[in-house]
């Protein structure tokens, strides 16, 4: 009776690695997924005059909204088109007034 015994408890610990990394896994897919949708809203949300900065490190302004990009100005005559995607972070509005 204690050869089996121990044989099922080696059997939990062989297990308890395995449980380990598929929790840190979901953990992992689960912040991961947060981030996406996170991101998603944040472009979502953009509106002309918006202060933004692109992946690039650009800082403009949104002057226009189209279905997959924006036409962000960022000087005196001077318009770029960007794609949504490439937009990381919009700055707040108690941003816009500090600068």
């Amino acid at each position: 009776m204690d050869v089996q015994s121990s044989g099922f408890k080696n059997s939990l610990v062989a297990l308890g690695p395995i449980v380990i990394f598929m929790v840190m896994i979901f953990f992992l897919f689960r912040s991961q997924q947060k981030e996406n949708k996170r991101k998603r809203e944040m472009i979502n949300n953009i509106k002309s005059g918006d202060k933004v900065i692109t992946a690039g490190g650009i800082h403009g302004i949104v002057g226009n909204v189209k279905e997959n990009t924006f036409i962000v100005k960022i000087a005196d005559n001077v318009k770029i088109e960007v794609n949504k995607t490439g937009v990381v972070s919009v700055m707040e509005k108690d941003e816009k007034e500090s600068k």
